[in-house]
């Protein structure tokens, strides 16, 4: 009790200044926080949608027996795709969201830093996801879809019956990996003056000139928050794999 006295009132060590720095600033902190996970979850479960379009769109064939204007609508589309994927891919999630901010701003929207923080992280997750989606569509075997088409059922349907739900399951991995990364990238949105948790740590910092302590307060908070929400997802990747007590239904016709 005398030690937490002492951190609270007369700190003398880093210790002791990130208990003072995290108790003093603790309302800065879990606002921090929170809009830390707002953003990391509005920008995945957003962007993972805007992917799932993508890779969708990227993954049509285009038929030899199509009119023209089938034809062009899909190159032209797949090619905007193309276009939007490799530039968010091949270029870094800070220079992104200068340049989305300020763009905007320069063009007098009004846009709120927050706005285009999410702006930025949905738009980066979608182009990463496009490519995962593409991959979990392309793994799912072309004879399934062969059947589906055998039995009458369109593109379209044998798409959204056959295809995605068992592409879904196949990416859950990677969408909870982006999520983790969003929920740390959300970090470089401060240099358009997001009050994300790395801002907050900034500004802790800057009170005092600690910034060493202060840094390492946020540094536990996202493990915490990584460490937490990695194993929740690893809960729930093995709830949607099923229980492995199962007999195939080959094996029990050998074996009734």
């Amino acid at each position: 009790m005398g030690f937490l006295t002492t951190a609270l009132e007369d700190p003398s060590n880093s210790f002791e200044w990130m208990i003072f720095l995290a108790h003093k600033y603790s309302s800065m902190f879990i606002q921090g926080t929170w809009l830390t996970l707002y953003i990391a979850i509005a920008g995945t479960i957003l962007g993972f949608v805007l992917g799932y379009v993508v890779g969708i769109i990227q993954d049509q064939k285009i038929n030899q027996g199509d009119n023209v204007l089938k034809k062009a609508f899909f190159k032209i589309l797949k090619a905007i795709c193309s276009v939007y994927v490799e530039l968010f891919r091949d270029t870094p999630m800070i220079v992104q969201a200068m340049v989305l901010y300020y763009g905007l701003r320069q063009a007098n929207t009004g846009i709120t830093p927050l706005v285009a923080g999410i702006m930025v992280t949905v738009l980066n997750t979608g182009a990463y996801m496009a490519e995962t989606v593409r991959a979990g569509i392309g793994s799912i075997d072309l004879g399934q879809r062969e059947g589906a088409w055998a039995m009458g059922m369109s593109p379209m349907k044998t798409m959204l019956y056959i295809v995605l739900p068992q592409a879904f399951k196949n990416i859950i991995p990677e969408m909870a990996n982006t999520f983790l990364t969003n929920l740390k990238m959300t970090s470089v949105l401060n240099v358009i003056a997001v009050q994300e948790l790395f801002m907050a740590a900034k500004t802790v910092g800057g009170n005092y000139y600690k910034y060493f302590e202060s840094y390492l307060v946020i540094a536990v908070i996202y493990f915490v928050l990584c460490f937490v929400f990695n194993r929740l997802f690893a809960v729930m990747e093995k709830k949607m794999k099923g229980s492995d007590n199962y007999v195939l239904a080959v094996e029990y016709m050998d074996n009734p």
